[in-house]
């Protein structure tokens, strides 16, 4: 049977998903949640003419001829209007942010006055609605300012604040269960005996999970047999995750139980194996609303899948509207070979052109075990199934392993 695409593997991932119910949270808590539901104004900004500028609030036609000297009758600062109309040949001394009262119509800057007592000549002739901000030039109550699937940054908390919001409507997080398997896994701190390693895996995954606004659960790690592996399913499931992520034994050995435990426990296998590199042995499907994917054990492979299918699937949940990686242009910054059957990504830094593009380097050895190399990597560069050899300066395409 043909492995499956990376394309098709993303779709069967994604497939039904709905973002997570709203719940309300405190406008200090919102950054980097996803808004569930339109946000309209609860109010007017700002919600009467103010003053841009330190100056002076006169009449346009009292100023008309320059110099013009005019009696000083009052002060308005922000916060402390003045209920006290202009006459012909008087004006009001105003701060920024102060209320214009309706019978002024420009405001002088204080650059181009001079005080004389208890009057001020003015030198400059200023227009009618100069340094004035009119009663809702920012926004209006009712206006829909911030849109449902908003990610929301630190501008829409200031925007969402002064539009009078304490809290706000967004989707929950996704929860996500992590579950590592294997008898050769050892915690790090600790000595790892003959053949064993330091588990890696799981601190890269919670923190891309954390990264993209899940909670993320450790489930610790499941020996090689079937009744520890499906007894961690079965945790994950009473958690009431909304994903369960395992790590190793996805493969077809005679220690691999995953696959197996998953299935025992009613679980809906929608693919295992697909033709990706690194990654091939990776698997995803449904236990009721819980979705499951299981990822290879060897740390690049395992990341770059949780890269490629467990953020989108995050961001899904979430309820976010860019669900996909943003594939983006580069060349190529060294000779690479023709592709074989599966699609490849292949770990690259990243430097600048003279033409504004990047340049993407692959970088040496690309086993999937080499986590230094990872660690190093800024960028996957893509290469299709049976692409061509390619040399350096040739275009590629890239995903940028920054996460936003």
């Amino acid at each position: 049977m043909p492995l499956m695409t990376v394309a098709d593997a993303l779709a069967a991932v994604l497939a039904g998903v709905e973002p997570l119910p709203e719940e309300p949270v405190a406008l200090e808590s919102a950054h980097r949640r996803v808004l569930a539901r339109d946000l309209p104004s609860r109010r007017t900004q700002p919600p009467v003419a103010m003053s841009a500028m330190d100056g002076y609030a006169v009449r346009a036609a009292d100023i008309a001829t320059i110099p013009a000297r005019l009696q000083v009758i009052g002060e308005i600062a922000a916060g402390r209007p003045l209920e006290r109309a202009l006459q012909t040949g008087e004006a009001l001394r105003i701060f920024t942010g102060g209320v214009v009262p309706d019978s002024a119509d420009t405001v002088v800057i204080q650059e181009d006055t001079e005080r004389d007592g208890n009057h001020v000549i003015v030198k400059e002739a200023t227009a009618p609605g100069k340094n004035i901000r009119p009663a809702g030039v920012d926004f209006r109550e009712g206006d829909v300012l911030i849109r449902a699937s908003s990610h929301l940054t630190d501008r829409h908390l200031s925007l969402a604040a002064g539009m009078n919001y304490p809290d706000l409507p967004v989707h929950r997080r996704p929860t996500i269960a992590m579950l590592a398997t294997g008898d050769e896994l050892v915690l790090p701190g600790a000595t790892p005996g003959p053949g064993q390693i330091i588990l890696s895996n799981g601190y890269a995954l919670r923190a891309l999970a954390r990264g993209e606004g899940a909670e993320a659960i450790d489930l610790g790690i499941a020996a090689d047999t079937m009744d520890a592996t499906t007894a961690a399913i079965r945790r994950a499931r009473e958690s009431g995750a909304d994903i369960l992520v395992t790590t190793g034994g996805a493969s077809v050995g005679d220690h691999d139980f995953v696959k197996r435990a998953l299935e025992a426990e009613g679980v809906e296998i929608a693919f295992w194996r697909i033709a990706l590199r690194p990654g091939k042995p990776m698997m995803h499907g449904r236990l009721g609303p819980m979705r499951v994917i299981g990822l290879p054990g060897n740390p690049v492979s395992s990341y770059i899948c949780a890269f490629l299918f467990m953020v989108p699937l995050i961001r899904a949940l979430s309820g976010r509207e860019d669900v996909h990686h943003c594939i983006e242009p580069a060349l190529l910054g060294s000779d690479v070979s023709a592709n074989q059957a599966r699609q490849d990504y292949l770990r690259a830094r990243l430097t600048p052109s003279t033409d504004g593009l990047p340049v993407a380097t692959p970088i040496g050895h690309q086993d999937s075990s080499l986590m230094g190399k990872l660690a190093a990597a800024e960028a996957l560069v893509i290469r299709t199934p049976f692409a061509p050899a390619a040399s350096k300066g040739e275009p590629c395409a890239i995903i940028k392993l920054s996460l936003s």
